[in-house]
């Protein structure tokens, strides 16, 4: 598979995300549901700590591409909710140090939720990937 940014302004490149992705040679898709900071019976886990429930949802997702032989490099399309979304952007160098080591920014795409599915959920991120 081969990845070609799209970008036709750079605000976004520093924000970590490109604006879109030409994607080449794909022959295994993964639509991947929201994933959030549950443990693994759904139970969720740091209540009020935006940070917490950041890295926890970003270790569920790696373990669902894992799971589909996959990994982050391999995220080609992120949907992010947060309840707040001052406090998920405070967070956000977490997104970097997990995308940055293989060197991907998905295009991504980032909403302000008045709640999540679960209550005392703060953060839900989405992904498409392929390979």
């Amino acid at each position: 598979m081969e990845r070609h940014a799209v970008n036709p302004w750079d605000w976004s490149i520093k924000l970590g995300y490109n604006q879109a992705e030409v994607i080449d040679g794909a022959t295994h898709q993964l639509i991947c549901a929201g994933q959030t900071a549950v443990d693994a019976q759904g139970s969720p886990q740091h209540p009020g700590d935006m940070r917490a429930q950041m890295s926890l949802a970003l270790d569920n997702l790696e373990a669902v591409l894992k799971a589909a032989d996959m990994g982050l490099r391999n995220v080609i399309k992120l949907g992010v909710y947060a309840t707040d979304v001052d406090e998920a952007l405070k967070n956000f160098d977490l997104m970097g140090k997990r995308f940055g080591p293989h060197q991907v920014s998905p295009p991504m795409t980032l909403l302000g939720v008045t709640r999540l599915a679960i209550p005392g959920l703060l953060f839900e991120i989405e992904a498409t990937a392929a390979a």
